[in-house]
């Protein structure tokens, strides 16, 4: 996997007639290069697999003794503003004052579960643990522009696991010649680097078993952004055990994504036109929440009157209301098989890269009809 041969920055900078000034500033300062300059350093650093270390030590050993996380939305933002009140205190140093209703909505704001996407949370709980084990230094990192920052990230780290998102993929294949690379959560790659993911077919048939089992559902709407290769997956895996089950289609009621989209436009027009379908099932548990809290502003009742379902398991919709029937994919199990195969690759010369599809479980919450208190039938 790793070559012998490391293309160093004096290399690029005598391919791309630059000097050694510009090829690092076009990875530690890519503000400061001029864009074409910066492109043409990028192209010629692709092109010969050179990605820089992160100082003369991690050089000299080869090793930083840590591993990196690199997600693209560690937490979604919100546009909450908080002042703060300034003040002189008797040595005549400047004190900050931040009183309880501020703090509060801080906590509030990067608590709610629609903010916080715990999916991130527990795959790196998991990571976190087996580093530890393992002796390793774990190192976090989220950008908004993944073609400079990624690359100069994975100089810090020997492994990188990487969450999806607006991944480029060509960056990525430069980084994995030089270091073991995991995706977490794509399955749309090619073989350079191993990949984890939830068996979502498995995970949609024991949903679906359960709806058409249990409740009698014979009408399903699908909520999720299937541009998404995971949404996409899950999409197709619904459509094909519903008419496993010999039902109807299934119906793509919004094209949604939490980080992209603040209106269901589609499940506004069935609500409008009285052709809400039995049951609504959810890309993600995310989704679930946004898709709950319209339901209820527009005075539909879950599970009265439309079964709501999310997937990945994560522990928000154990505190929604109506609690969220679910699919768990195990999450913290996730990160600790990117760390170890991170180690596995990092130890071996030549390893073959591999799937690994997480089995997927049925929680079953309020929201498709188990578990209803008497008081709210």
């Amino acid at each position: 996997m790793m070559n012998s041969s490391r293309p160093t920055l004096y290399d690029v900078a005598r391919l791309a007639e630059v000097s050694t000034a510009t090829v690092s500033f076009t990875f530690s300062k890519p503000d400061r290069v001029k864009p074409a300059t910066r492109d043409l350093v990028l192209k010629i650093a692709g092109e010969i697999g050179y990605v820089p270390r992160a100082s003369a030590r991690d050089l000299a050993r080869g090793k930083t003794g840590a591993l990196g996380l690199y997600s693209f939305d560690l937490f979604l933002e919100t546009q909450t503003d908080i002042s703060i009140r300034n003040s002189i205190s008797a040595s005549g140093h400047t004190e900050h004052f931040v009183d309880s209703n501020m703090t509060k909505c801080m906590e509030e704001e990067i608590s709610y579960p629609k903010q916080f996407p715990l999916y991130v949370d527990e795959i790196q709980r998991g990571f976190e643990i087996e580093c530890r084990k393992q002796g390793l230094a774990l190192i976090l990192s989220s950008s908004g522009n993944p073609k400079v920052d990624l690359r100069d990230f994975a100089s810090r780290v020997d492994g990188l696991a990487v969450f999806p998102g607006n991944i480029d993929l060509a960056t990525l294949s430069v980084i994995a010649k030089r270091i073991p690379v995991v995706l977490l959560s794509r399955f749309d790659a090619g073989f350079e680097w191993d990949r984890i993911v939830a068996d979502n077919a498995g995970g949609m048939k024991i949903l679906v078993d359960h709806l058409t089992d249990v409740h009698n559902i014979t009408s399903f709407g699908f909520i999720g952004d299937t541009d998404f290769p995971e949404y996409a997956e899950r999409f197709t895996a619904l459509k094909n055990c519903v008419e496993t089950h010999a039902h109807s289609a299934v119906e793509l009621v919004d094209s949604y994504d939490p980080n992209k989209n603040s209106e269901f436009s589609g499940l506004e027009n069935l609500i409008k036109t009285g052709s809400l379908p039995e049951s609504l099932v959810c890309g993600s548990d995310q989704i679930a929440f946004h898709v709950l809290d319209f339901l209820k502003d527009k005075g539909i009742h879950v599970p009265g009157d439309v079964i709501v379902t999310g997937f990945d398991g994560i522990l928000a919709g154990r505190l929604s209301s109506p609690k969220l029937t679910t699919v768990r994919q195990p999450m913290e199990a996730m990160g600790i098989l990117a760390v170890r195969l991170l180690v596995e690759h990092s130890k071996a010369k030549e390893t073959p890269f591999s799937v690994y599809r997480m089995a997927t479980q049925l929680i079953t919450g309020e929201s498709c009809g188990c578990n209803v208190p008497n008081s709210q039938k």
